[in-house]
């Protein structure tokens, strides 16, 4: 069994030609033969496959939301989650100090590791195939949205409740950072003045940290 089966388990694809995950799989600290060019083809892919997933499965939206929706799938958080979902990182080839300084779980390394993925399930099985994986990882993503309330980001959804309500604009304010470089974690508060609420949010940059605590936010103006 080869060292990449579980991956190509995870992926429900076993590729033809395995030089190609390996490619995939090799960051440019580990070798000259890396996986830049098929990240950079990859990026393009996952951009066309989850627009045609949003069109079909949202017909009467329109282009704008469906740009933000693709924005939200695509982004590298996104890309992160399905990485660490598939053990991604287990399966990398980095360089030794790369390896030692925590690469294996660095947010971009992941999700530039899983778009050269992509481009090479492309080379080596064609367009059908990437669209059938990227449809399986993205299925679940896809059934949670919610299209009444799903096209805005929770930030921008709370400022637009708060102008709606004639008060002061969200603040959002840093409480903590904790973890080590290559895995930081970042706390922030939401304070909604006039409305006597704080919220809290915790992600793995301060933007997701804000968007967590917005969404909170707005969880507890709808029980009020």
């Amino acid at each position: 069994m080869s060292k990449t089966a579980g991956l190509e388990s995870a992926l429900a694809y076993r590729f033809a030609r395995p030089e190609l995950l390996r490619q995939a799989l090799t960051h440019s600290s580990y070798a000259a033969d890396h996986n830049e060019r098929l990240e950079f083809l990859g990026d393009s892919i996952v951009d066309m496959v989850v627009s045609m997933l949003l069109f079909v499965q949202f017909p009467d939206s329109r282009e704008g939301d469906l740009s933000r929706l693709r924005a939200q799938f695509v982004k590298q958080d996104a890309l992160h989650a399905i990485a660490l979902s598939l053990d991604l990182g287990s399966f990398l080839l980095l360089g030794e100090g790369e390896h030692r300084s925590g690469g294996r779980q660095r947010p971009s390394i992941l999700a530039d590791a899983l778009e050269a993925v992509f481009g090479a399930i492309y080379l080596d099985g064609g367009f059908e195939a990437i669209r059938d994986v990227i449809a399986r990882l993205y299925r679940d993503k896809l059934a949670a949205v919610d299209p009444a309330g799903s096209f805005k980001d929770p930030k921008t959804a709370l400022q637009e409740v708060m102008q709606a309500r004639r008060l002061p604009l969200p603040r959002y304010e840093m409480v903590a950072e904790r973890g080590e470089a290559h895995a930081r974690e970042f706390e922030v508060r939401c304070v909604l003045e006039g409305l006597s609420l704080n919220t809290l949010g915790v992600g793995t940059s301060r933007r997701i940290a804000e968007q967590m605590a917005a969404r909170t936010a707005l969880q507890e103006l709808e029980k009020s």
